[in-house]
C-alpha cells in the first residue's frame, strides 16, 4: 500500500510505502521527522502508480497546471507509446547504411562508450549536485554538459510531473 502524504512545514507531498510500517517518516524536503500516525493521507492506493499519478495530479492542482495535466497521457501509456514506437540502434544504423559493429568500435576508442550519460542522468545530476538549483541552474548545469536548454527545461518538468522531483518557490529537489 501506497500513501500520499504532506509535510505540515513546507508542504511537500510525497509518497509514502506501506504508511503503518514505520513509526516515523522524514520529509525528503526540509527534513522534518513526522509520526507516520499524525501524517495527513490525501490518497492512498494499493500500487506505486497510482498513488505517483494522485500525487502528480495534486501537485498540478496546485500549480494552477490542471489542463495540462489532464491533457498529459499517464506515464504508464506514455512508456508503452515509446516501447511499441522504438527502433534499436543496431536496425537504425543499419537502414542509413552504417555498419553498427563499427560504431560500436569507435564508440570504445573513443573512452566515452558506456560511461556517457543520458540527458535524463544529466538533469537528475544537476538537481542532486546543486545546492537550491531554480530551472535556470538546472538547464545552464544541463547546457554545459551537452544537454540542449530546450530539452533540459522538458525533461526538469517531466520528473516534476512524474512525482521524481519536486519544485516549490523555485527551487527543484529529487524525492
Amino acid at each position: 500500500m501506497y500513501a500520499v502524504v504532506g509535510c505540515t512545514d513546507c508542504h511537500a507531498l510525497w509518497l509514502l510505502a506501506d504508511p503503518d510500517a514505520a513509526e516515523t517518516a522524514t520529509c525528503p524536503r526540509c527534513g522534518r521527522r513526522h509520526r507516520t500516525a499524525g501524517l495527513k493521507r490525501f490518497v492512498t492506493a494499493e500500487d506505486r502508480e497510482t498513488a505517483r499519478e494522485a500525487r502528480a495530479a495534486m501537485l498540478a492542482d496546485a500549480a494552477d497546471a490542471t489542463d495540462a495535466f489532464e491533457s498529459t497521457p499517464s506515464v504508464a501509456e506514455m512508456e508503452a507509446a515509446a516501447d511499441d514506437a522504438v527502433v534499436d540502434d543496431a536496425e537504425y544504423l543499419d537502414a542509413a547504411g552504417i555498419d553498427p559493429d563499427d560504431v560500436a568500435a569507435a564508440g570504445e576508442r573513443s573512452g566515452r562508450g558506456s560511461g556517457s550519460r543520458s540527458r535524463p542522468e544529466i538533469v537528475r545530476a544537476a538537481l542532486d549536485e546543486l545546492d537550491d538549483p531554480s530551472e535556470d541552474d538546472v538547464v545552464a548545469y544541463a547546457t554545459a554538459h551537452g544537454v540542449p536548454a530546450d530539452a533540459a527545461a522538458d525533461l526538469l518538468d517531466r520528473l516534476v510531473r512524474r512525482g521524481d522531483a519536486t519544485e516549490h518557490g523555485g527551487t527543484y529537489r529529487l524525492l
